[in-house]
């Protein structure tokens, strides 16, 4: 049919899905009607008969839509561009198979997590996000500076990626200044503090989740990875495809540590030893913001009880390659040749501190 913008205007909609007019005056243009009713200019072209967007009827007009066709058709015959289709879902799901196959599966829930969690542009096609609608998402985030520069990395990662794969012709953040390095935070929590949280911390899910980061000073993410398998009689024993530095490590398992990550609330929500694998625990912020609430401890974070840890087993006497042990560090005292020749263990050593840790929180949660 021949469109004219009446003849748009009285397009009806289909039933269900949708339905496309094609244009007799300009081969390969017209317009696609969805159920909903909204009209779209469209264009297919090439051999694989590539459908592409121009705009939306109302805002973009009939003649400039055409116009826009005409060009884009002159640039595909000329050679001069190339049309890129693949829209913001599938270049992302292709990029996250290619993660999973190549990294930790902590490092892929983490990209997941990032580009899913503060970049939702569904079916937008790769080419059409500019990169003010990146710098608008990442400000969102400003006020978490450790957040804010991970999803910056992670961000800029998939699209040099997407670059590479001719997905889109120019990276959006080409010219796109990095946040400022985060500085660490130094953070860590009295003993009355620690004690408030502990009994607010309370049975549920998190607050075990948060007793257990308080008892072993592991990772959250290690803690929250936890299979069946890993928890031994008196050890746990993390993989290597679970640590950041992609080395197992075993640690003693304290009494106090023991009783709760074998309750079975604990058990059903961390431990599958059936399946031999985790569900990620959903709902840190919200959980987070009610235990500050009941423990009246704030500014602080999970990853903060780590330090809290190391420098409270400081403080009961234990010796800093004792503590850098039971943190899997290989920096510090076991840097260098050090790393290369000491093979010792320390597992008696970390018992110790594990059980005078835990006689001290006790103390603490019993005064």
């Amino acid at each position: 049919m021949r469109l004219t913008d009446m003849s748009v205007k009285a397009l009806k909609a289909p039933e269900k899905g949708v339905i496309y007019y094609t244009d007799e005056v300009l081969a390969g243009f017209g317009v696609r009607v969805s159920e909903g009713g909204t009209k779209s200019f469209v264009l297919t072209h090439g051999p694989r008969r590539q459908r592409e967007t121009i705009g939306r009827f109302g805002v973009v007009s009939l003649q400039d839509a055409r116009a826009e066709a005409k060009r884009r058709l002159a640039e595909y015959t000329l050679g001069k561009h190339q049309s890129r289709t693949v829209s913001w879902n599938v270049a992302l799901e292709e990029y996250l198979a290619e993660v999973a196959s190549k990294r930790k599966p902590r490092t892929h829930a983490d990209y997941e997590y990032l580009l899913t969690r503060f970049f939702r542009y569904g079916t937008t096609k790769l080419s059409d996000i500019e990169p003010h609608d990146l710098r608008k998402n990442l400000d969102k985030i400003r006020s978490t500076p450790a957040v804010h520069q991970h999803a910056f990395v992670v961000l800029r990662a998939f699209l040099r990626w997407a670059h590479r794969k001719h997905y889109v012709d120019v990276n959006p953040m080409e010219r796109m200044q990095a946040p400022h390095r985060y500085v660490p935070r130094e953070r860590v929590l009295s003993d009355e503090e620690l004690k408030r949280i502990w009994i607010a911390a309370g049975d549920s899910t998190f607050g075990n989740i948060v007793k257990l980061l308080i008892l072993t000073g592991q990772r959250r993410g290690e803690i929250c990875g936890l299979t069946g398998e890993m928890v031994g009689k008196d050890t746990i024993t993390l993989p290597s495809s679970l640590t950041k530095n992609s080395r197992q490590h075993a640690i003693p398992l304290g009494r106090m540590a023991r009783s709760i990550a074998t309750r079975p609330s604990v058990r059903e929500a961390l431990l599958f030893p059936a399946l031999g694998r985790t569900t990620l625990f959903k709902g840190f912020s919200p959980c987070k913001r009610r235990l500050d609430v009941r423990s009246g401890v704030s500014d602080w974070t999970l990853h903060d009880l780590r330090r809290t840890f190391a420098t409270g087993l400081a403080s009961i006497g234990v010796s800093l390659p004792v503590i850098e042990r039971l943190l899997n560090h290989v920096s510090g005292s076991f840097s260098g040749i050090v790393g290369v020749y000491q093979r010792y263990d320390f597992m008696p050593e970390m018992r110790d501190a594990i059980t005078r840790w835990e006689e001290h929180i006790q103390k603490l949660t019993r005064d």
